[in-house]
């Protein structure tokens, strides 16, 4: 598979093309600078774009350091249900964000979730574990989870089927 995960700058735009997001079988944007604002619209307008399809660490809280962004997660939710958006459950240990709280209302609005480590090595791999357990304390299922879904299932239920990977 070919995935990328993609800043979201100031203005709510993506900072790779377009012209590369459509041959990607996934795309997860993320705001990774920039967090001293409300970042909503700026998450809000990175959903409308055909090609994302997952927001990684919705809230942006370090557990050990940080709250998170100012952010109103509701209308994010509320835009990622109307887009089918999928919204990540970070499983690394100073983030799991979203929290249990968060994960049983986009349950409840219809959100698929995609649990993700922010692994920067095999190892941390391990955290899925946390996500796993995260994800239960939110009431979710395997039916909630993309991760759980065959592979096949998972490409066809993304946003754009843009990808020439037919399986």
């Amino acid at each position: 598979l070919k995935g990328v995960e993609v800043d979201i700058l100031k203005d709510g735009k993506l900072d790779y093309p377009d012209k590369i997001l459509k041959g990607c079988d996934l795309v997860v944007a993320a705001i990774h600078q920039g967090f001293t604002k409300n970042v909503t619209e700026r998450i809000c307008d990175a959903m409308d774009s055909p090609y994302v399809d997952i927001i990684a660490h919705p809230t942006g809280r370090l557990i050990s350091s940080r709250e998170g962004y100012v952010i109103d997660i509701h209308k994010v939710m509320e835009k990622a249900a109307k887009t089918k958006t999928w919204l990540e459950l970070n499983a690394y240990w100073d983030r799991l964000d979203l929290n249990d709280v968060n994960l049983k209302v986009a349950k409840e609005m219809g959100i698929r979730i995609s649990i993700g480590t922010d692994a920067h090595s095999v190892e941390g791999l391990l955290w899925m574990k946390f996500g796993v357990a995260n994800a239960r304390r939110g009431w979710l299922e395997p039916k909630d989870i993309i991760n759980t879904y065959p592979l096949g299932e998972v490409l066809r239920s993304r946003k754009s089927k843009g990808s020439g990977l037919n399986i």
